[in-house]
Parts: structure tokens; C-alpha cells; sequence
């Protein structure tokens, strides 16, 4: 090669040994859509024959327990039984959401009433009590209770389903007119209700 093709080479081979590769492109972060769960405790099409929640106790409390609810002819048998209640009458109603995150209980929401009822007495009508007004379980001297009726306003299917909803025991007696709860107390227990298959 020529001192003169030399001397023309030598700048572009000074620009290609200085050139450095560009950095990569880095794709752009891929960004998924929030995850949408469906709210704990909404079971709207959901039906079962037989339904159970499984009780346990709220921070600070020791009553827990079973609730099976059974479709029968007339309505749906509801049977609990409880340990670790507290001599007296505690009232027993079904909430809102499923949900017993919370550890006073706040997270299953209000009483259960579809229709927009006031709260009420079990035996009272529709219309005139919450679904959710289940009444009073009474704990013997050693804190044990048990719990049986045939409701005839509770649901097991269709959009005022109790599957998936939660069920709460009160510190104290539901007195069936203060309003909006029946001024039972503190949350000492909780449970969801789920298909008796699933649980």
C-alpha cells in the first residue's frame, strides 16, 4: 500500500477505533393491568344445599366454633355451636363480605340485609329484619352454646345468597331495636360461609 493510501486510511481507521457500539435498547417495562379480585364474600349465583363457616376467635377473644346452614323444606335450618363464649347471650348475625381479615372483625362489613331492612328480631318478617338477623346464642356457665332454628328469610342461592358471606358473634345481646346492629357489642368471633363441598 502507498504512503499516500496510507495517509487517507489512517482517519478512518482512527474514527472506527474510537467508535463504540451503542448501548442496547432495553425494552420497555412491561406494565400488567392491576389485579381485580373479586371481592371475598360476594357469591351472587353461587348455591349449595348445605353451607358451613368455621368460627375463630378475633384478636384479644377465645370463642369459636361451627354454623352449618341446611336448605330444608320452610326455609334453612341453621345449627351453631360455640366454645369459649361467655356466660349469656351474644348476638349472632351474618355479615355482609366474608371477610375476616381484620382483627377486630370490621372486615366482614355490616349486617347482611339485600333489601335494605332495618335490623330486627329472627322471628320478625321479612322486610321488617336484616337476613342476617340470626338473634341470640346463649353461653352456659362454661361458656358453651348451642344454636338452632329454621329460618325462613335466610337464602341459599340467587343474588341474596348467604354462601360467601360472613358470620359474626358478638360480645354482647343483640337487643332486636337499636338500630342499625342491635347494640351487641364488640366482634368476638368470625367465619365465612362456604358450599359444605368446599370447606
Amino acid at each position: 500500500m502507498s504512503p499516500r493510501s496510507l495517509v487517507l486510511l489512517a482517519p478512518l481507521l482512527l474514527f472506527a477505533a474510537c467508535a463504540t457500539e451503542p448501548d442496547p435498547v432495553e425494552p420497555p417495562d412491561i406494565v400488567e393491568p392491576d389485579t381485580v379480585e373479586t371481592p371475598v364474600g360476594i357469591a351472587d349465583g353461587i348455591s349449595a344445599d348445605e353451607a358451613v363457616a368455621v368460627l375463630n376467635p378475633t384478636e384479644g377473644n377465645t370463642t369459636s366454633g361451627r354454623v352449618t346452614f341446611t336448605a330444608v323444606e320452610g326455609g334453612v335450618r341453621v345449627v351453631a355451636e360455640m366454645r369459649g363464649l361467655g356466660e349469656g347471650p351474644h348476638g349472632l348475625h351474618i355479615h355482609e363480605t366474608g371477610d375476616c381479615s381484620a382483627p377486630d372483625g370490621s372486615s366482614a362489613g355490616g349486617h347482611f340485609a339485600p333489601d335494605g331492612s332495618p335490623h330486627g328480631a329472627p322471628n320478625d318478617p321479612a322486610g321488617q329484619r336484616h337476613a342476617g338477623d340470626l338473634g341470640n346464642i346463649e353461653g352456659d356457665d362454661d361458656g358453651a352454646g348451642r344454636y338452632e332454628r329454621i329460618d325462613t328469610v335466610l337464602q341459599m342461592s340467587g343474588p341474596a345468597s348467604i354462601i360467601g358471606r360472613g358470620v359474626i358473634v358478638h360480645a354482647g345481646q343483640d337487643d332486636y331495636t337499636s338500630q342499625p346492629t342491635g347494640d351487641a357489642g364488640n366482634r368476638i368471633a368470625c367465619g365465612v360461609i362456604v358450599a359444605a363441598d368446599e370447606s
